[in-house]
């Protein structure tokens, strides 16, 4: 299992109980897919960059779940089709969260990526450090 991150853009003239039910109804869908929710937050209302059907804003919410890479076909699919969501965008996080080894550490701050385990991949491309290389001449015209 893969762990992914949702995020949904609803319109912002939906009632709270209406988002409430999407939201719901999308968890019990990975769920039964045999996903596992690892963490629902609603980020409120926001502006958005550009307009989206006539709407300048809409209500933001982030579902974190951990599922099989099948379930995410048939979640896009069932999202795409309801109404009141303006967009949608299922992430797959690379690496899975490490531990926080300070038992004082709030648990939401675990699934944030730190800058400090960050390391450069080697892509197979031949790397020049700009020390050692000695500077071209500018052209005289």
């Amino acid at each position: 299992m893969r762990r992914y991150e949702l995020m949904l853009i609803f319109s912002p003239d939906t009632p709270d109980d209406r988002i409430a039910a999407i939201i719901d109804r999308t968890t019990r869908q990975i769920t039964a897919d045999g996903g596992q929710i690892v963490k629902v937050a609603p980020w409120g209302r926001r502006r958005l960059a550009y307009a989206i059907d006539r709407h300048r804003e809409g209500a933001y919410h982030i579902v974190v779940f951990e599922s099989p890479t099948t379930t995410i076909v048939e979640l896009e699919r069932g999202l795409q089709i309801t109404e009141e969501v303006l967009r949608h965008l299922v992430v797959r996080q690379e690496r899975p969260a490490r531990a926080s080894r300070d038992s004082g550490a709030d648990g939401d701050e675990a699934m944030l990526p730190s800058g400090e385990d960050e390391e450069d991949e080697d892509d197979g491309r031949e790397r020049i450090d700009e020390s050692e290389s000695e500077a071209a001449p500018a052209a005289i015209d």
